[in-house]
């Protein structure tokens, strides 16, 4: 029996986390998960009452159906993906071994659910938490960049900043972070990686969501395992490189 009363949150004792994880639906806006969220990963953060969360996580997605249970397995996965942990707690890969294996169980079955179809956002967030609990670095955090249609990144050659652009305002590479005004920023189209080419986790994300009908998402990932260019230097990088030597802990 977990003895919350000996285990903090973002705000402090986490006697009343019990509380909340009893009464919260499986309802997006249910106010409950906000109030989940900002205890347990507040801005990333996990501390000793987020781990000892991860059980009745599992047991609440367990009793809720795949189109059901996607609130518990994306805050799991944030929290299984947190390398922010100024408390020192325990790697829960290892901790909470079990439990790690019974989340990405759980996320398969949520994943083929056809419901998703219409919510390529969600099945981001959902593909982020499979590859948390399946203890993939970095990119349990960072593959929810192609929701925000954006990521950051210092050119490796110049050190200038550049936001790889992907979505709604097109597919480049530009050192403005105004881009999305009609100015005349410089723009450096993407070159998208070639999906025949792909190999190892890119090559698996990209033909999980060609497979689970989520082509939108199949085809943002291309350009984050291809090449942009430099909107300072001219030099072509791997955005995925660029990606993983920023948040490489």
């Amino acid at each position: 029996m977990t003895d919350w009363s000996r285990l903090h949150h973002a705000y402090g004792s986490a006697e009343d986390i019990p509380g909340l994880l009893n009464a919260v639906s499986p309802a997006a806006n249910d106010p409950g998960w906000t109030a989940l969220w900002s205890r347990l990963c507040h801005q990333g953060t996990v501390y000793s009452a987020s781990h000892a969360a991860l059980p009745v996580l599992r047991d609440m997605a367990r009793r809720w159906s795949p189109g059901d249970r996607q609130m518990p397995l994306v805050l799991a996965g944030a929290i299984a993906a947190s390398t922010d942990q100024p408390y020192g707690e325990q790697d829960p890969h290892i901790a909470y071994a079990s439990e790690m294996a019974d989340l990405a169980q759980l996320t398969e079955e949520a994943l083929r659910d056809p419901t998703l179809g219409d919510d390529p956002g969600t099945y981001v967030y959902l593909l982020a938490a499979l590859i948390s609990f399946e203890g993939v670095e970095i990119w349990g955090e960072q593959l929810d960049g192609l929701n925000d249609e954006e990521y950051e990144v210092p050119c490796p050659f110049c050190g200038t900043e550049n936001f790889i652009v992907l979505g709604e305002y097109g597919f480049f590479s530009t050192a403005d972070s105004m881009y999305m005004d009609e100015t005349a920023v410089k723009k450096m189209p993407l070159q998208p990686a070639d999906a025949s080419a792909l190999q190892g986790l890119a090559r698996r994300l990209h033909s999980r969501a060609l497979a689970d009908g989520q082509s939108g998402v199949a085809h943002k990932l291309t350009y984050v395992f291809g090449t942009a260019q430099c909107a300072e230097c001219d030099a072509l990088f791997s955005v995925a490189e660029a990606i993983t030597t920023r948040w490489d802990a």
